[in-house]
């Protein structure tokens, strides 16, 4: 389903923003905005239904408390009173179904931007090397791996898939060869040759592992030589791996730190991708009746996640896309935190501040006796 909303829905958009504007960069940001906008009523949906529950959940969680203890002898009436209850409020999970409908999407956007044009695409190929006395108990399963569209031109592309028709299952000592070809059957090799620069994008070949066990040549023939666990990995260079955007040096560079050197602009990227994700943490519960605990994890996970992003080896293009996409969503997160909400959860959240409130007065006018110590005793930790 992947490849297929990608090929069909992404690549698509993509060229016509790029026939628009000639610059992938600016192509993925407005890729991003497109998908962002379509999925607006379904992302809407789940920050509306974390809301709510934000400020009903307290009061749930205390009448779900009293129905199972008043109803405990009489199931059928407690299911009921629950019903009740999840009819006033709103089902927890409520929020969860728009958020799996749009993930499909979200996951094709994520895989068209690790791809070709905008980065190099690998086939990978596990081969089992067996000794020539087994192989012939073994029964041919064809390999072919997943489809990734290759693009050729700026508004030429096509879905290429690596095959082995005997299987990935051989015998030391027999040669075959990986095919690189169209979904119709036509070699990746052959296409190229229509092209003026076809030649730039042709595969490298390399065992990435077991060097010892196979070898591979240009065109894709591996020879086994002994037996165990080997990979060969086919690369297609990216048509714009190495095209440059505002700051960004090159849209298919991966990595902070490569060969004693720091990558700034994949920094900046990955620290523009923690700040946004924490103002979008920090307006979705703007408004809101404190947690200590809630607010604590808002803080803490920004930087957890930013930090593995330093070292996660993400091409510089799928990053801007994710800093978009935050951008987007803290500014969705804005608009949807003004919206009036229900009577009776007006009146829950209101009720919440006012006590927050009381409490804070009482806090700051409380007399040393009243607090338990003394005006120069530091306040306690617990």
């Amino acid at each position: 389903m992947i490849g297929y909303i990608s090929d069909n829905l992404l690549i698509p958009i993509l060229d016509f923003f790029y026939g628009l504007v000639p610059s992938y960069g600016l192509a993925i940001v407005a890729l991003t905005i497109v998908i962002r906008l379509a999925l607006f009523p379904l992302s809407a949906g789940s920050i509306r239904s974390a809301r709510r529950m934000r400020i009903a959940q307290p009061v749930m969680q205390k009448r779900q408390a009293e129905i199972k203890s008043r109803y405990a002898t009489n199931p059928q009436k407690q299911q009921e009173e629950l019903g009740k209850l999840m009819s006033e409020f709103g089902s927890p999970l409520s929020g969860c179904l728009p958020l799996l409908v749009q993930m499909p999407i979200l996951f094709a956007l994520f895989a068209t931007l690790r791809g070709s044009p905008f980065a190099d695409v690998p086939y990978l190929v596990n081969l089992k090397i067996l000794p020539p006395d087994q192989v012939a108990t073994v029964e041919p399963k064809p390999f072919t791996s997943p489809r990734h569209s290759i693009f050729v031109t700026e508004s030429d592309h096509f879905p290429v898939i690596a095959s082995l028709p005997g299987g990935t299952k051989i015998g030391a000592g027999e040669k075959v060869q990986i095919k690189l070809q169209t979904l119709d059957g036509e070699g990746f090799t052959n296409m190229l040759s229509k092209y003026d620069e076809g030649s730039k994008y042709s595969p490298n070949w390399k065992v990435t592992k077991g060097e010892d066990l196979v070898k591979v040549s240009s065109d894709g023939t591996v020879t086994a030589i002994s037996a165990g666990d080997a990979t060969v990995e086919a690369k297609i260079p990216g048509l714009a791996a190495k095209s440059g955007f505002l700051f960004i040096k090159a849209l298919g560079q991966v990595g902070f730190y490569v060969d004693g050197a720091i990558n700034w602009d994949i920094a900046i990227l990955v620290g523009g991708f923690g700040l946004t994700l924490l103002i979008s943490q920090f307006l979705s519960g703007r408004g809101m009746p404190a947690n200590p605990q809630q607010s604590t994890a808002n803080k803490i996970t920004p930087i957890m996640i930013t930090g593995m992003f330093l070292f996660f080896p993400l091409p510089a293009g799928v990053l801007l896309y994710m800093v978009i996409a935050n951008i987007f969503q803290a500014l969705q997160t804005f608009l949807l935190s003004r919206e009036a909400l229900p009577d009776n959860l007006q009146k829950i959240l209101d009720d919440q501040l006012s006590q927050k409130s009381k409490v804070a007065v009482a806090t700051a006018t409380a007399t040393p006796s009243e607090t338990g110590r003394l005006p120069f005793e530091p306040k306690s930790g617990k």
